[in-house]
């Protein structure tokens, strides 16, 4: 199948390591040409360097902080500089803290939506004008297995990522017309930093070996283990390709068949 990728302008969000990263090389695999940005410019330069020297691919990359619309305008511009124009957005970020309902104030929840939810408003918000001079694009949205199933102790991740699933439909219905389409993809056990954050305090809560935990918790997913961000990455280049011509506003699980709630 030819995805028809080859030298379209990609922007992948929160991009120097973890799912970022995963989707970006994907790209680069498809020879696209792909904008990295994130925080640490140090980390974006190894992992560009990283993925040219896999692929042979154009891959460039923007610093910069997601929290802030100043940086993602900053970003956007970058890329049309650098590309020309943007075809398909990752919209990616870190994770909210871990905790329950009491403990967080309203500080907190009103940074996880800056980081989590407004972020992705902003990030599409900016690119929507080069999308419709062009009269096509793709957008998919990372969100997590919780948008299935709520995760415990992880409320404000919960709460958000529905709420990106809500906004991905609406903006699918609204977008269509213009030959954009919008998805969103869901991450299971997908083994990046965050995830071990989030085992190791399982584990110690458990009194047991971080390994252990993971182990025990691979055996309940029907493939038997956890999933690498390449493997989400070749699910999101198709659906922003070209050969995905009729999907649009849907919520696709990447979690080996963890989920069973429909």
């Amino acid at each position: 199948m030819n995805l028809g990728l080859e030298n379209k302008p990609v922007l992948v969000m929160a991009a120097s390591s973890g799912i970022g990263r995963g989707v970006a090389l994907e790209f680069a695999r498809e020879k696209a040409r792909v904008m990295l940005f994130g925080r640490s410019e140090d980390r974006l330069r190894k992992t560009r360097d990283e993925i040219r020297e896999l692929t042979g691919a154009e891959v460039e990359y923007t610093a910069g902080d997601i929290t802030r619309g100043d940086d993602i305008d900053g970003v956007v511009r970058a890329t049309i500089e650098a590309f020309g124009s943007i075809y398909a957005l990752f919209n990616n970020t870190g994770g909210p803290p871990a905790g329950r309902f009491d403990d967080f104030n309203d500080k907190a929840w009103a940074a996880a939506f800056e980081l989590t939810l407004l972020a992705y408003v902003r990030s599409i918000r900016a690119v929507l004008p080069v999308m419709r001079k062009a009269g096509k694009g793709r957008i998919v949205n990372n969100t997590s297995s919780s948008i299935r199933q709520a995760i415990d102790g992880l409320i404000l991740s919960n709460a958000f990522r529905t709420g990106i699933m809500g906004m991905t439909k609406s903006l699918a219905r609204e977008l269509a017309p213009e030959g954009i389409l919008v998805n969103v993809v869901g991450a299971g056990r997908i083994g990046t930093d965050r995830l071990k954050y989030l085992d190791s305090m399982k584990a110690e809560q458990e009194g047991i070996p971080l390994e252990e935990y993971q182990k025990r918790f691979a055996r309940s997913i029907p493939v038997g283990r956890y999933g690498s961000a390449e493997e989400l990455g070749r699910l999101v280049v198709f659906l922003c390709s070209e050969a995905n011509t009729y999907i649009t506003g849907q919520s696709i699980l990447v979690d080996g068949g963890m989920i069973t709630a429909y």
